[in-house]
């Protein structure tokens, strides 16, 4: 395999896109604070399969943008690695042509030539990191980071959160349990020293200063929601609890839509009545969402239609147009402001 170096050296961060993502992250981060009043939004399709159709819907996602300017920000979930539960295709950067030949390095060229076009569009990014090695070839270029379901408890993924440079999710299990989310947070937020690899590809023993912008995210479990009022204090109260008293996201999709996705549109409302009820600890949403409603049948090997999702079944570009359109806020929500350290 190539090394960091020789892909970060083919595929350089250039000086105008290192400034345009320096004022994403910084925007982000301020918003995690309650220094800016906008509600972020993550959106986009549950994992990228097609670079043709990453770059149409963030085309679309620029413009809609400008629309919704003054209530929300928006984020780009582009998650080049699929979490899988078993078995399945792994995503674009483990095997980029969908074929089963897993040509990854490949799949790390494309991911990181996708990464960099959407930062000439000005569309921030955001990416669950599944193997933590993934982080060394592209973390350079992400504005947002995630921990998913299956990984929060996992010592690795810790580390890894606790040496990046911009905000981290840590999201519950998914039997539903928020405390090791929690403690997910809590360890990323110290310096860590661990293995991994250096910008050579070599292992190399690593220490990170902690990650003080890492939060949690609400996203359900396979039997029940946790996005209710109820269960959004319950998690706050937990992690006052705790020590940690950032502010919350709330994933309208898997646990908490039941797979369904027309169900994110009710999640979405319902926690936007909380937001302007006065829950200033809610932080925003995520949302799965692409070109088309729904997604396709796969198998390896298969044609695919570059707009219509391989994996979970997302909302069409139109329907989460209309709904941002139709639930933006109308006053402002005055937040307090949350320490640096989040505690």
């Amino acid at each position: 395999m190539l090394s960091p170096f020789l892909l970060q050296k083919q595929l350089p961060l250039r000086a105008k896109q290192e400034e345009t993502l320096a004022s994403m992250r910084s925007t982000v981060k301020n918003i995690l604070l309650g220094a800016d009043p906008r509600i972020p939004i993550v959106l986009g399709p549950c994992s990228i399969h097609s670079v043709e159709g990453a770059l149409l819907y963030a085309e679309k996602l620029a413009k809609l943008q400008e629309e919704v300017k003054e209530s929300f920000y928006l984020v780009m979930r582009v998650y080049v690695e699929k979490a899988r539960t078993t078995l399945g295709w792994k995503g674009l950067l483990y095997d980029p042509f969908l074929d089963g030949t897993n040509a990854i390095e490949s799949g790390l060229f494309l991911s990181r030539k996708l990464l960099l076009s959407l930062l000439d569009l000005g569309v921030p990014t955001a990416m669950e990191f599944v193997n933590p090695l993934t982080a060394s070839y592209l973390k350079d270029l992400i504005t947002w980071g995630f921990i998913g379901a299956r990984t929060s408890s996992s010592q690795c993924h810790r580390e890894i959160a606790s040496s990046l440079a911009f905000p981290v999710g840590f999201k519950n299990s998914i039997d539903g349990n928020v405390e090791t989310a929690i403690q997910g947070i809590i360890a990323s937020r110290e310096a860590q020293n661990f293995l991994g690899i250096d910008k050579d590809g070599q292992i190399a023993s690593l220490t990170s200063l902690g990650n003080p912008y890492s939060h949690l995210v609400l996203r359900g479990s396979t039997t029940t929601p946790n996005y209710d009022r109820k269960s959004v204090q319950k998690a706050i109260n937990l992690q006052n609890e705790m020590g940690i008293h950032s502010r919350v996201l709330i994933d309208c999709a898997h646990g908490n839509s039941q797979k369904n996705p027309l169900q994110q549109k009710a999640v979405f409302k319902d926690v936007m009545e909380q937001i302007e009820e006065g829950e200033s600890s809610i932080l925003g949403f995520m949302l799965e969402s692409f070109l088309e409603h729904g997604k396709q049948l796969f198998t390896l090997g298969d044609e695919t239609s570059p707009s219509l999702s391989i994996t979970d079944p997302c909302l069409n570009f139109e329907e989460t147009r209309l709904l941002l359109l139709e639930n933006r806020l109308l006053m402002k929500i005055d937040l307090p402001l949350f320490l640096e350290n989040g505690r």
